[in-house]
């Protein structure tokens, strides 16, 4: 078995805190989830998490205007310069202070950092690894109180600074004849955001309080507005004495709710507003005219951001997870998409591997997409927390089990809640198992220790199993359907028979509780985790142990921030609660209560690989060691919030007396804790997911991004390429004809393939090509003559590369239907002809097999162009058209 699994995807989380970034072409969003980014196509429907992880929760992104470099920031200001466009980081830097807000410049030479109240520009770094790639241009300084925002002027020159003192200063980037940094005072509360004009003759400011001002520049004493950056002199030559003066304001009142977050965009003059009501406002400027707003979420809005375009006006949450892409001129929603509110609870795949659905802490079940990422469907009937999920073998129904006492059927067709499953008196469910056929389900409480079972055809309870002395961990139908294994706090393991209540219960006992159990593929093993740290593996048939994993090193996770003892010493998160046999039966993955996923090898009960779920500090435990200098009297110095600026703020803020701003220092943040509460195989065996505090981790054994070494050695011409062909360098060649993209070439160089090197050439062709080369036969198929050539070629690409194929159905669908069609045609089109032509053909095959016969003992070869013209003449027909007809479908 393969165990070099890397991370794929992270879904159910899609915005934490940050900012919103759109790409340079407007089609796709940077959205930060905890200490990643991840990358949201909106016209492929696709997600990808870039493959990088910061230190610690992001707080800033920005990305370049040629969309070549993007930075990411985290909270403390560790810094990643990444080269976006190859997914690979190439220098590592720390601004050694909170960076408040990040922007490039528009001709990308520089970007501007604001730090506390000052403000650095840097040189903008290269496209390639260098020593120190970071270099400072010129520092700023001037504002009383911590920036809030940053904004470039259009040509570059200059940018503007907003800050919670109420001001906005205006900074060029070398000094300037006639420029000096001016300051636009007037809010009345701290400035959100400020930003030049299009045509750079004004500058808009807006304030917390909903205050939005229109400033002009104009000489001193003189009515008449200037564009800025052009700085006039007198009749003697000296330079005029310029001002900025506030023209206009207007006020955005949306009740008492304080704006949040803002955007503008210079191209379309549209400005975008969003309160801390949940509420946004899109408004044109310079005349403040109200196109619309619309109430989009409970919580606050925490991030604001328009595409280039200014089509598509993107918002976050932070507080709800929420990520919220709209088109404003239609009024529809380009993306809607929410993680779980609180923690994810469970995991399961469907049975092609396509679907995965979760339960969430939050009451809801959710189902993604394995390869797009997204969430198509969230039902919301549970009033509890879900704790169990499970797919039926056909993946159209998927069950849930909740602490709200009901077990709930979804239909996945039509999308509705069609079955509740309930007992006789209320009881809160923690374990769920459904049968091979998918009619029987069974569900184990943790109050009564009860397990009960109920038809999924008619709803009704057939039985309650009784026996278990404890609460119910784990419950799993052997692969056969036969038997039901479950396991529980009683340290005991029980094997039930659920079709004769006449047998005797099997009873495996153990030295510990029992927190999960799996069943092997073939039915013939079930292992099980105990409380001490250990797996143990059980042979079915005779009851017997088979062996023991000692596995507690092996998940022992970091030390947490209120830990005593070292990570080391520390009992906790030294347990597997989750456990899953990988799909031929070879491995056995193990998830706890820490920061590690093991996969042991069954048979040598080896540790195979230990994956870290995440390297991200913001949470608890992740750590091995902790620093004495971060602890204070009051407590490790990450559990206060110092700056204010956390998204859970307004609980500290204390109004009881005037003047006072730092609130209660007795409140704390809460730190969520790393954890694995469940883990799952793909039934193809190619990725596992994980349910972790971070959201749902996908590791998978497909590359996401296939390295194609032909970009790297040679020019690519259509000489070249055609010289390659006529070396028998096909592969080559054709590869290279598709980087070129030129569709004669394509077609000369892939009908120069010898048709024997057809499924040698199919075996080694780059599967980053592969969907390509489909279209192209799908485009050609039915005006060509090569029939049996395209469909060797298609024969070879689908056996070869199944399993690729299958994992990205969803995106290879359009492109099978396009061929499906063009064949099935073309088998109409020459059954047609066949059937009109019948008795000819069976006469000229019976022809050809008596003169093969005859000429056994004769030397020479025949082939069947001398048969045909031999016989020719010997068809008879009754009419002249029908005669010309038929002999060019024979010819044919």
């Amino acid at each position: 078995m393969k165990t070099d699994f890397k991370f794929s995807n992270l879904c159910g989380t899609v915005y934490r805190k940050g900012n919103l970034v759109f790409t340079p072409d407007g089609n796709s969003i940077l959205s930060p989830v905890g200490n990643r980014a991840t990358l949201f196509d909106l016209v492929n429907n696709k997600t990808e998490t870039l493959p990088f992880e910061n230190k610690r929760d992001i707080r800033r992104l920005a990305l370049s205007p040629n969309g070549h470099l993007l930075l990411s920031v985290d909270e403390l200001g560790q810094t990643l310069l990444v080269n976006f466009r190859r997914r690979t980081v190439l220098h590592y830097f720390n601004f050694k202070d909170k960076v408040r807000d990040i922007q490039f410049s528009p001709d990308g030479k520089y970007f501007a950092v604001g730090l506390g109240r000052n403000v650095e520009v840097w040189r903008s770094p290269g496209y390639t690894k260098e020593f120190a790639p970071f270099e400072l241009h010129r520092k700023y300084a001037g504002h009383y109180d911590d920036i809030t925002h940053i904004s470039w002027s259009p040509d570059s020159r200059f940018f503007l600074t907003s800050g919670k003192d109420m001001t906005t200063k205006v900074f060029s980037v070398d000094p300037i004849e006639g420029f000096t940094p001016a300051t636009m005072t007037g809010h009345r509360y701290a400035v959100v955001g400020s930003w030049f004009s299009k045509d750079m003759r004004a500058v808009y400011t807006v304030s917390a309080d909903g205050a939005v001002c229109v400033r002009r520049f104009r000489p001193h004493g003189v009515e008449e507005n200037l564009t800025f950056g052009e700085f006039p002199r007198d009749e003697d030559g000296k330079l005029m004495r310029t001002v900025w003066f506030t023209e206009e304001r207007h006020y955005a009142a949306m009740g008492q709710s304080k704006i949040n977050s803002a955007a503008f965009n210079p191209t379309t003059g549209l400005l975008v507003l969003g309160f801390a009501n949940g509420v946004f406002g899109i408004w044109e400027m310079p005349d403040f005219n109200q196109i619309h707003t619309l109430s989009i979420s409970r919580k606050k809005i925490n991030s604001v951001a328009i595409n280039p375009t200014g089509e598509w006006l993107a918002f976050g949450s932070s507080k709800l997870g929420q990520l919220l892409v709209w088109e404003w001129q239609s009024e529809t929603y380009v993306l809607k998409q929410q993680g779980h509110f609180y923690d994810m609870s469970c995991v399961a795949y469907s049975g092609d591997g396509q679907y995965v659905a979760t339960g969430g802490d939050d009451a809801k079940l959710k189902v993604w997409n394995a390869l797009t990422g997204y969430c198509f469907i969230t039902f919301t009937e549970h009033t509890s927390a879900v704790t169990a999920v499970q797919f039926t073998k056909g993946s159209q129904v998927v069950l849930s089990a909740s602490l709200d006492g009901t077990v709930r059927a979804y239909d996945l067709v039509r999308y509705r809640n069609f079955r509740i499953f309930t007992s006789p008196t209320p009881v809160q469910f923690n374990s769920l198992a459904v049968d091979p056929s998918g009619d029987i389900v069974c569900a184990g409480c943790q109050d009564t220790f009860e397990i009960y079972m109920w038809s999924m055809q008619t709803g009704k309870l057939l039985d309650i199993l009784s026996g278990h002395t404890g609460p119910i961990s784990a419950l799993v139908f052997r692969p056969d359907g036969l038997s039901l294994a479950s396991s529980s706090w009683d340290k005991s393991v029980r094997l039930w028979d659920v079709f004769d209540r006449s047998k005797i219960v099997e009873r495996l006992d153990h030295n510990n509780e029992v927190l999960a159990l799996a069943y092997r593929p073939d039915g013939k093993e079930l292992c099980a985790s105990t409380l001490d740290g250990q797996i143990h593996f059980w042979d079915v048939a005779k009851a017997a142990p088979t062996g023991t994993i000692e596995g507690r090193r092996d998940i022992a996770g970091g030390r947490k921030a209120n830990d005593r003892r070292t990570a080391a010493n520390s009992s906790s998160g030294k347990c597997f609660n989750s456990l899953c046999y990988s799909a031929d039966g070879t491995a056995v993955l193990g998830g706890g209560n820490s920061k590690y996923v093991c996969l042991y090898d069954r048979r040598s009960s080896i540790l195979l690989r230990k994956f870290q779920v995440s390297k991200n500090q913001s949470l608890d435990g992740v750590q091995e060691k902790l620093n004495s200098k971060f602890v204070t009297e009051a407590g490790p110095a990450d559990l206060i919030d110092s700056d204010g600026i956390d998204s859970d703020t307004e609980k500290q803020v204390d109004r009881s007396l005037p003047g006072v701003r730092s609130g209660d220092k007795s409140n704390r943040l809460l730190k969520p804790e790393v954890r694995t509460r469940d883990v799952k195989f793909s039934p193809t065996g190619r990725q596992w997911a994980a349910a972790s505090t971070e959201g749902l981790l996908i590791y998978s054994l497909d590359e996401t991004m296939v390295f194609d070494p032909y970009e790297l050695d040679e020019d690519v011409t259509p000489d070249t390429i055609r010289g390659l062909s006529r070396k028998g360098e096909h592969l080559r060649a054709l590869v290279n004809a598709f980087r070129l993209n030129e569709k004669y070439l394509i077609r000369e160089v892939y009908e120069a393939v010898p048709p024997l090197d057809v499924v040698l050439l199919t075996k080694d062709f780059p599967e980053v090509y592969l969907e390509r080369l489909l279209k192209f036969i799908a485009s050609i198929v039915e005006s060509s003559q090569l029939l049996e050539y395209h469909l060797r070629w298609i024969s070879g690409l689908l056996s070869n590369h199944g399993t690729f194929v299958k994992t990205r159905s969803v995106t290879l669908q359009p492109v099978l239907r396009t061929l499906q069609r063009g064949i099935s045609r073309l088998h109409q089109d020459i059954g047609a002809v066949c059937d009109k032509n019948y008795y000819s053909l069976n006469y000229l095959l019976a022809q050809g097999k008596r003169m093969s016969e005859a000429q056994k003992e004769e030397s020479g070869d025949v082939t069947m162009q001398d048969i045909f013209a031999s016989f020719n003449d010997d068809i008879e027909v009754d009419d002249g058209s029908e005669n010309e007809e038929e002999g060019s479908d024979v010819e044919a």
